[in-house]
């Protein structure tokens, strides 16, 4: 068995699958506690959102590291410490809270900790799967970041079910044994195969990559996809839960869930179809959906259709990562590590910015998330800017 996973490229593949598991667990178990926080450590709505924009700063300062270093250290040594991590932010945020005088600080240091885990995580994982010898790049990369949503619905319904069962109060529990994941793959990565990334002296240096203007149409449409996708997310539980007054049950079920649901469904048609519809249009066509769906979230006053529109964003952002990341890897196909970690960097400034402004704007605005949720519409806007710019081949000149 031991010799299987150290010489077949499926278990690199699974051991991947995880990975993105991993970063859907710590990216999305925090955000359904955040009223529990706000209730139980006194938080504002303000120390809320920095939870999240801690996460995605922290990654963001790990993908800027790793254009420099991951080639340095490897990729197998970088994958260890990605879910070392992980696990050690999960289990710190049951533990740390308590264990310092300031609870909020040490909740901050928990994100840290698993943030780190997930900048590595973002960097390195797509590029492992893009060089395993397999056919169809773009399914197979739809495939990889569905188990995104596939771990993010698993965090919902079980950490749902945990709660209903155990209580809420119990959640430093839950957080121990979602830590199992990484923890476990953390010795699955140390043994599976890995294959080069690119040839060897065929990569971009960074300040070759940085003069292509391709690259930087790109860098726009990852931090569009990653702002327009977690801005919604990130703050579909308590939007649920306190702007449309939703028992929390039903509004993590019909709220993140869903949007974690549809997006993994839009990942898995788009892995289908890549074959029959043109990547970019399908993207296009996802963006005026996003916007549709960020207005009706945003204007209705109707609890039923606020949390349709909350899970049919997740179908409408669900391709606009990994297409952006195929797009990239199919028109500047020796960008190497480099490439990966700004696109990386990229995206997580969209996942900072995005939950960011939601969450500022709705203090503004007295609570009022609505006002939050309304404003993030610009996300998928750029977006679709960005993608009719792409269409236009004068635009994709390099140089």
């Amino acid at each position: 068995m031991l010799d299987s996973i150290r010489t077949r490229y499926e278990h690199t593949i699974y051991a991947s699958y995880i990975g993105y598991i991993t970063q859907a667990t710590i990216n999305n178990f925090a955000p359904l506690l955040f009223l529990t926080f706000q209730r139980s450590f006194r938080l504002s709505l303000e120390q809320i959102t920095l939870i999240t924009t801690v996460n995605f700063l922290v990654q963001l300062c790990v993908d800027l590291l790793s254009a420099h270093c991951i080639d340095g250290i490897g990729y197998r040594v970088a994958a260890v410490a990605a879910h070392f991590f992980a696990a050690l932010g999960l289990v710190g945020m049951a533990l740390f809270p308590s264990l310092v005088p300031n609870s909020y600080a040490g909740l901050l240091t928990a994100v840290v900790f698993y943030a780190i885990g997930g900048g590595l995580i973002e960097v390195i994982i797509s590029p492992i799967v893009e060089a395993c010898p397999t056919e169809k790049k773009e399914a197979a990369m739809s495939l990889l970041h569905s188990f995104y949503c596939w771990g993010h619905v698993g965090v919902v319904l079980l950490s749902t079910a945990f709660f209903a069962l155990v209580g809420i109060d119990n959640w430093r529990i839950l957080a121990c044994i979602w830590a199992l994941i990484p923890a476990f793959n953390l010795l699955y990565f140390s043994q599976v195969p890995l294959y080069p990334i690119v040839g060897e002296n065929e990569g971009l240096t960074i300040r070759n990559l940085l003069g292509q203007k391709l690259f930087w149409l790109l860098m726009l449409l990852m931090v569009s996809a990653g702002a327009a996708e977690q801005a919604m997310s990130q703050w579909s539980s308590a939007f649920a839960e306190a702007g449309l007054r939703v028992d929390k049950t039903i509004g993590d079920l019909a709220g993140p869930c869903g949007f974690a649901l549809l997006m993994g469904l839009a990942r898995l048609l788009h892995g289908k179809y890549s074959d029959h519809i043109p990547l970019k249009q399908m993207m296009m066509g996802s963006a005026g959906l996003c916007v549709a769906c960020y207005l009706l979230a945003g204007l209705s006053g109707n609890p039923v259709l606020g949390l349709v529109g909350c899970a049919l964003c997740g179908f409408s952002v669900g391709i606009f990562w990994p297409g952006t990341l195929s797009i990239a890897a199919r028109t500047l196909p020796t960008g190497g590590t480099a490439m990966f970690a700004f696109l990386a960097l990229a995206g997580d400034l969209g996942c900072v910015s995005g939950p960011t402004l939601v969450g500022f704007a709705a203090d503004a605005s007295g609570g009022d998330l609505r006002a939050g949720i309304l404003l993030a519409v610009v996300f998928p806007v750029i977006m679709l800017a960005g993608l009719l710019t792409l269409r236009d081949s004068s635009a994709l000149e390099e140089g």
